[in-house]
């Protein structure tokens, strides 16, 4: 839970107007998500972050879509489930393959609530083994 609350579009500064019309504008969609939202409560920051990840996903010398399976491996590999949603959906939408998907998310990673290190999707639920011991005397 967020200590700001996401903005719906009525609430949005000026400023942070503008941003979201350059996030629709970029992205192709009518939707921004609720990490935009919470930052608009300060536009300059939010300004700065939208201008870093413009730069940042940019034309270069890496594929867009390699750029978001890195974003999905840092998100994973940090277990911060929303970014791995949002970058996973993302690559999705730039041809991320399942059989990609598969291959990316086999990397160890450690629980701390089973104190059990993994490998594959953090995502993926463990499988529960109930041993019933039962005996019978005569």
């Amino acid at each position: 839970m967020s200590l700001l609350p996401p903005l719906d579009d009525a609430a949005l500064s000026p400023d942070a107007r503008a941003v979201f019309a350059d996030i629709r504008a970029t992205r192709s969609t009518d939707y921004v998500n609720d990490f935009w939202r919470v930052l608009a409560n300060d536009p300059p920051t939010l300004a700065r972050t939208w201008a870093a990840v413009k730069e940042v996903m940019a034309p270069g010398a890496l594929d867009p879509l390699v750029k978001e399976l890195v974003y999905v491996a840092v998100s994973v590999t940090n277990n911060c489930e929303y970014f791995i949603h949002t970058h996973t959906a993302s690559a999705r939408a730039k041809g991320m393959t399942e059989a990609q998907f598969r291959e990316l998310m086999v990397q160890r990673f450690f629980d701390p609530k089973a104190l059990r290190e993994y490998i594959g999707n953090p995502l993926l639920t463990d499988s529960e083994f109930i041993n019933f011991d039962a005996r019978y005397a005569w």
